[in-house]
């Protein structure tokens, strides 16, 4: 594990971020970079003592995220206190193009060595962030939250969690054993929508239930049981509406999420419906990276 400063560790720590996380990502990404010997072309191109300034600025606008793992690639590169931070934006800023979100001062080769592992983690992430403010931008003022899923990228689902949350999004769980799901095969296996979360109940008292179901019959059946928290698999805007409408009408505790193919194109129009949640996968499925670039000086 390579080491990280006492102010990297900090920032880590206020944004949520867990060190031993980000300390494997960034030496799985280094040793990708690394894995074949050292960067040979800017050992050819760089004299050993080129010091400058290098700036990481979006081309476009955007919402950052990942400014403290693109300082923990620094530290691992460039060493505990071998450059310095002039600046940086906290994550969750909006950025124009042009605007320095991470200006450093350090060894050019180190800084050129280092430059791709951090944009591509600053690029992706803040990718994830401009597009789940855009979705909480679509349905603002509906008292609406926008969650992600667990469709994340293998190894960088905490990051990725983390960027929607610089966004303005909501997390779910964050694996399998921190709260229940109950899908349309786990009621296939257990017989029925109803006896699956009777089951579920039974197993974990203790963690968040949530329900799967796909038509206004089983919202129907998992009310009577007095789920807190019904999926609305694949339903239409018209559906959400009447089982709105029947949760209200019963009574029930349930908080109602949207899910399935859901676009930022409809996010409103469900939304408006009166269901409590849209769940987007595409939050880190389908995130465009955020152009960014780092520009010597």
């Amino acid at each position: 594990m390579r080491p990280l400063s006492p102010e990297t560790q900090i920032n880590l720590a206020e944004a949520g971020l867990d060190l031993e996380d980000v300390r494997r990502v960034v030496d799985t990404a280094l040793n990708e970079d690394l894995r074949y010997g050292p960067d040979v072309t800017t050992l050819a191109t760089v004299p050993a003592n080129a010091i400058a300034v290098a700036d990481i600025n979006p081309r476009v606008p955007g919402v950052l995220a990942g400014g403290p793992l693109a300082l923990a690639v620094f530290d691992a590169v460039l060493g505990v206190g071998g450059y310095q931070v002039l600046g940086v934006r906290p994550d969750g800023s909006r950025l124009q193009a042009g605007e320095s979100a991470l200006r450093i001062r350090g060894p050019v080769r180190g800084l050129l060595t280092a430059e791709r592992t951090a944009l591509n983690l600053l690029c992706h992430l803040s990718g994830i962030a401009t597009t789940t403010a855009e979705w909480v931008a679509e349905i603002e003022g509906t008292g609406c939250v926008v969650r992600d899923s667990r469709k994340t990228l293998p190894g960088l689902r905490l990051s990725q969690k983390y960027a929607v949350r610089c966004g303005g999004g909501q997390n779910h769980r964050l694996g399998l054993g921190d709260a229940v799901l109950i899908k349309d095969n786990h009621v296939v296996a257990a017989g029925s929508v109803g006896a699956a979360f009777k089951a579920a109940r039974a197993h974990s008292p203790e963690l968040e239930c949530e329900v799967e179901v796909g038509s206004l019959a089983e919202l129907d059946e998992v009310l009577a049981e007095r789920a807190e928290l019904v999926l609305l698999d694949n339903f239409t805007v018209e559906e959400c509406v009447e089982a709105v409408r029947r949760t209200r009408a019963a009574e029930a505790p349930a908080r109602l999420e949207a899910s399935g193919g859901l676009s930022l194109g409809v996010a409103r129009a469900y939304a408006e419906t009166g269901v409590d949640f849209l769940a987007a996968g595409a939050l880190t499925h389908s995130a465009v990276a955020l152009d960014l670039g780092m520009d010597l000086e």
